[in-house]
């Protein structure tokens, strides 16, 4: 039996046997409990990618909620368009500006429970803007509902990259996907139930508040118990030992073709109604319709960028997502309204896969920063779409809708920047190959 137990186990002090070597047939096995379908952390882990991602629709579709009421709160308090400003600015300054803050926070101490006491942020403001009588009290629930933004988006992006059992662009895409449909779901919900029934209405949103508190919670015991060991043991993965002046010139790098995505974006998203209407005389409904069909290209975009990432390799998707959108954005501004749709289709899908790329990217290059990354990416990605929408509205009362189409039209040409991005991967095989 001895020498069967040595033949097994080897002569290490720790025991690696099977689970058929006879000194220990009868010995518990020592697993981790793991949700099914992850029993080791190489394994991607399912069940939290899609926890995190649902979490992620219920947050985008409140956060979505505000703006798709400012019409009726302009009606109801008699608010000018500045006014509305400061409201997206109280917003958006807690969601945008506070979530690298939050994210290196969280670098620096895990909090696997802030998941879930964030989104409790968001049930206040939520519940504080459905009974809200002044002007005041809706800056103050605006910049709650934003502050759940800031805590929810690094944290969770890092249990992606937790749960993403080596395919970070897969889980990230997953993750992002879930956000998408949320920020579809905002406004169609805001018209079937606020318009409907009025602000206090608002507080209907609460119950999908709490759905998300929920499920945040055991996700944040799922962190706790094995998120962090995954992290961990990534640490432990050879580094790229890039130049730390090439990490901060990459870093640049994909902030400008995020300000260069998402400046145009927000021209569709914020404007293309307009246009079609100046342009083709289209009804508001068909209008609504042609954006409806551009929002599901992003989604479709936003899926298809992290699993081609983690296949071909993520420098060119950042390359060809950006660059490669640039002959449909510079033809669209010319195109007839069927032409417009399907030019639209094909930015919507090319440009909407770079986002995933670009944060995988940039936690490869800083791996010790997962929060902090994940926090500018996304921190900027809402900044830059709120300046870039008021920014382009001041053009278009002074220019017109079409010509911010056409000056637009060339921001991908930003993509270029792309070239100057390091190979990570051939950067990490080389460090191994020293090793």
């Amino acid at each position: 039996m001895q020498r069967a137990h040595a033949a097994c186990c080897g002569a290490s002090t720790a025991c690696r046997c099977m689970p058929g070597c006879a000194p220990h047939r009868n010995r518990p096995m020592n697993r981790p409990a793991f949700l099914p379908g992850s029993r080791t952390a190489s394994e991607t882990t399912f069940a939290i990618l899609f926890a995190v991602s649902f979490a992620h629709l219920l947050n985008d579709m409140m956060q979505a909620l505000l703006p798709a009421i400012y019409p009726t709160l302009k009606t109801d308090y008699h608010l000018d368009f500045a006014q509305i400003g400061l409201v997206t600015f109280a917003f958006q300054f807690t969601a945008s500006l506070l979530q690298p803050l939050v994210g290196f926070v969280a670098d620096k101490r895990p909090m696997p429970w802030s998941l879930a006491g964030g989104m409790v942020f968001t049930l206040v403001g939520l519940l504080s803007l459905s009974v809200a009588h002044t002007y005041p009290m809706i800056l103050v629930s605006a910049a709650f509902v934003g502050l759940g933004s800031s805590v929810f988006h690094p944290e969770s992006s890092r249990v992606a990259r937790m749960a993403s059992g080596g395919r970070h662009g897969l889980a990230q895409a997953l993750f992002q996907l879930g956000g998408n449909v949320g920020s579809a779901l905002g406004p169609f919900t805001a018209a079937l139930i606020v318009l409907t029934w009025g602000q206090k209405s608002i507080a209907w949103y609460s119950l999908a508040a709490l759905l998300a508190i929920f499920i945040l919670w055991n996700v944040g015991i799922w962190y706790k118990t094995h998120g962090l060991a995954r992290i961990r043991a990534a640490r432990k993965i050879v580094p790229h030992a890039l130049p730390r002046g090439k990490v901060r010139q990459s870093i640049a790098i994909l902030l400008m073709l995020i300000f260069s995505k998402y400046v145009y974006l927000t021209s569709i998203t914020s404007y293309y109604t307009f246009y079609l209407i100046q342009k083709f005389h289209v009804s508001v409904r068909e209008a609504q319709f042609h954006l409806f069909v551009f929002l599901a290209a992003v989604a479709v975009g936003t899926f298809l960028g992290g699993p081609i990432g983690d296949r071909f390799g993520r420098k060119y998707v950042i390359w060809f997502s950006i660059l490669g959108a640039l002959p449909f954005t510079l033809a669209m501004p010319f195109a007839g309204l069927f032409w417009t749709t399907i030019l639209s289709v094909a930015v919507g899908v090319i440009m909407a896969s770079a986002f995933s790329a670009i944060v995988v990217f940039g936690q490869e290059l800083v791996p010790g920063r997962l929060g902090v990354i994940a926090g500018l990416f996304y921190g900027l990605s809402f900044g830059t779409a709120a300046v870039g929408a008021a920014l382009l509205g001041e053009v278009a009362d002074h220019t017109g809708i079409t010509f911010v189409y056409r000056a637009c039209a060339f921001l991908p040409m930003l993509g270029l920047l792309a070239a100057f991005l390091p190979d990570i991967e051939t950067a990490v095989q080389r460090q191994k190959t020293a090793a």
